[in-house]
């Protein structure tokens, strides 16, 4: 089952095309990876996915609904069901660790506050950090800690769709592997279908179940790693093995 449907997307900057009538699907519950070099298109994707940007040609389906026909009450619903972690977290470093997971609760649900705090606790305890965490702020927290606690908010409001942008940037190569194993968990566990831009090779090998390269305004590769491995194209095989050409 597809859960997110690209057909035929075109999108132009001024005199420059970004994507030249390109089409993939997402399945329900699968690790997808959006990989491509610097000014490749892959970051526009996501934006118009997630309908923070507008498509110019062609259609998206996501949850099987045409994100060109949407209403303004279905479009707030569909928003709903997904949620996305940014490269650096973005948390508010006025609020500590437990106020910061529990701002989407308290915002978009009705539910009663100490409901909401269970909910953040068991949430903090999902993505592998101490009860005693809860308390701290933003800035007494490591690069991998504030990545965790993003992980955490972002599944604090039980989305069916996980967006993730560069979510090793700047992690050390043990902190890499082991917030690539909480994904996969993750995933298993609460049937997220997860997207996740990244160049990271660990990422890459370990953690996507299918990927698309996008290359020239096209979609150069689209398939499994093993098939990417295997392939006989130069272009495909040096992506997965040259991955700082393409990390700027």
């Amino acid at each position: 089952m597809n859960i997110i449907e690209i057909n035929n997307l075109t999108t132009k900057f001024n005199n420059r095309v970004i994507h030249d009538n390109i089409s993939f699907n997402i399945k329900k519950n699968e690790i997808f990876g959006i990989l491509g070099g610097s000014g490749s298109g892959k970051t526009t994707i996501v934006k118009q996915i997630v309908m923070l940007q507008k498509i110019q040609e062609g259609e998206i389906k996501l949850l099987n609904k045409n994100l060109n026909n949407l209403t303004l009450k279905e479009e707030e619903r569909l928003k709903l069901q997904f949620s996305y972690l940014f490269q650096f977290g973005a948390l508010y470093s006025f609020l500590s660790v437990i106020e910061n997971i529990e701002v989407i609760l308290k915002e978009y649900t009705k539910l009663p506050k100490d409901l909401i705090n269970k909910i953040a606790l068991t949430t903090l305890n999902m993505v592998g950090l101490e009860p005693n965490t809860a308390n701290l702020y933003p800035s007494e927290l490591s690069g991998g800690m504030k990545k965790r606690v993003a992980l955490a908010r972002a599944i604090a409001s039980e989305p069916k769709i996980l967006f993730l942008d560069e979510p090793t940037s700047g992690l050390d190569p043990q902190s890499t592997i082991e917030f690539n194993k909480l994904i996969k968990k993750l995933s298993q566990t609460l049937n997220l279908t997860v997207i996740i831009i990244t160049h990271d090779l660990d990422t890459i090998k370990s953690t996507l179940d299918r990927f698309i390269i996008l290359k020239d305004s096209k979609i150069h590769f689209y398939g499994t790693i093993n098939e990417a491995l295997n392939s006989k194209d130069e272009v495909t095989k040096n992506f997965l093995t040259l991955k700082d050409s393409y990390a700027n």
